[in-house]
């Protein structure tokens, strides 16, 4: 049936069979677009059931009763009929919309990688606290060095092989400096210190005995890194000076730090050795994952460093220890080639980030 005419009279077939196409048009919209359009065209002004109102005025009164009484039936349905698709239509959209964005709980959080010291530093701070918990003061001081802080006062001669341009790194550009040494005025070429005992002599020159110091901090060497050695590394100077302290001081100091950094049951072994800063001196070894590895050179302070320092040899006695934290670094996890120390790989360094258990 074609739409009415507004200059037709209307009859109550004309409401029914635009009542039936209104229903159809509103039931089969597929989303709120399509039931907006089909709301206008068939509950709009310009509706059928509009003109079809409009045309009432050309009935006879009972006539216009019946189609108007009609009209507003189908009015009421066609409204009732909206707002039920409309409710369809919106709980269709709300589902779709809460499957895009759910969240399955079930899945682990996505956490910021968290950062973690590097290895060698982690090492470094752990070695300081096990000698913090024996008595020892951590104190530092400077990477560049007078000779006479890096070498005599620690009983190394001029001649010493050490002390050639093929093992120590001599400070261009800077000039000579001043030697801090009060004892000693005048003038000395500066270098990169070989190792942090001048520190040793540095707090024995401020402070009487007793003194328990341990020392962190970066040393420098002219080495070629390979996988046992590098250039510029970290190491951890101790000293103990006191009255009657011996060897077997020595011996007990080391291996309550050692255990406290590898386990309570690490066995460790001391060989004779050279340094021209202790005597009687020696080498200390871990037995480590199934072998002795050599972890740390120590030994009784000579006299003629503690003479160098303005302490007297025959009422103070003491000893001095010193080791690389890379080393015990790479026992505690199980690295094969310092060089990994420095490579800056993250891949590595976020794989040791924890010390195995």
């Amino acid at each position: 049936m074609s739409d009415p005419r507004a200059d037709a009279p209307p009859t109550a077939a004309d409401v029914a069979a635009a009542r039936e196409k209104a229903l159809a048009a509103l039931s089969e919209a597929p989303d709120l677009d399509a039931l907006d359009e089909a709301k206008r065209v068939h509950l709009g002004k310009r509706s059928p059931l509009a003109t079809l109102q409009r045309g009432l005025g050309l009935l006879e009164d009972a006539a216009r009763r019946e189609v108007g009484r009609a009209i507003n039936e189908a009015r009421e349905a066609l409204t009732a009929a909206e707002a039920a698709r409309r409710e369809e239509l919106e709980a269709e959209r709300d589902r779709v919309q809460l499957a895009a964005e759910a969240v399955d709980v079930t899945l682990p959080p996505r956490t910021p990688r968290r950062g973690a010291l590097h290895p060698a530093v982690e090492t470094t701070e752990a070695m300081v606290d096990a000698f913090c918990g024996l008595g020892f003061t951590p104190v530092t001081g400077p990477e560049v060095e007078s000779e006479w802080f890096n070498f005599e006062a620690l009983n190394i001669p001029a001649d010493h092989p050490a002390r050639g341009l093929m093992d120590t790194i001599y400070v261009r550009g800077l000039g000579a400096e001043p030697d801090d040494d009060p004892r000693r005025p005048g003038i000395t070429p500066l270098l990169l210190r070989t190792h942090t005992s001048p520190v040793q002599v540095r707090t024995l020159l401020a402070q009487q005995p007793p003194v328990y110091v341990v020392v962190p901090g970066r040393v420098y060497r002219s080495d070629v890194a390979d996988a046992t050695h590098l250039p510029a590394f970290f190491q951890i100077e101790g000293l103990a000076i006191d009255r009657d302290l011996s060897f077997a001081d020595l011996r007990g100091t080391l291996a309550a730090a050692i255990r406290a950094l590898l386990g309570d049951d690490v066995p460790i072994r001391l060989r004779p050795h050279h340094f021209q800063f202790t005597e009687p001196s020696c080498e200390v070894d871990a037995f480590f994952d199934g072998e002795w590895m050599e972890v740390l050179g120590a030994g009784m302070v000579h006299p003629n460093v503690l003479r160098a320092s303005g302490v007297d040899p025959k009422q103070w006695q003491g000893f001095a220890f010193g080791v690389g934290p890379e080393r015990l670094a790479m026992l505690r996890h199980a690295v094969t080639d310092i060089r990994q120390f420095v490579d800056g790989d993250l891949r590595f360094l976020s794989a040791q980030s924890s010390v195995p258990a």
